[in-house]
């Protein structure tokens, strides 16, 4: 029987920082180009999501990875994985 273990991959998004306000948490702002279906015109989409920031050691503006993990709270199911550059 093998006993390694294998962890899920999930979602990877690239985003910049719009708040650190909360504890330990930080809201990023993640932009996406969808075409649309009939007139194939590009849209920008934007969503925003909460990322567990451990320390609070992002700063509003920077360009952050965050990575899908297991639900934190009720709004909150990413993690930062690295801070790429700031704008």
């Amino acid at each position: 029987m093998n006993t390694a273990t294998k962890t899920k991959q999930g979602k990877t998004l690239q985003g910049t920082v719009v708040s650190t306000k909360m504890k330990d948490t930080i809201v990023v702002e993640v932009t996406r180009f969808v075409a649309h279906p009939k007139y194939r015109k590009y849209q920008k989409h934007t969503s925003r999501f909460k990322a567990h920031d451990a320390g609070n050691t992002k700063k509003e503006g920077e360009r952050v990875t965050i990575v899908e993990c297991r639900p934190m709270s009720k709004d909150k199911h990413f993690r930062v994985l690295t801070n790429e550059r700031s704008e």
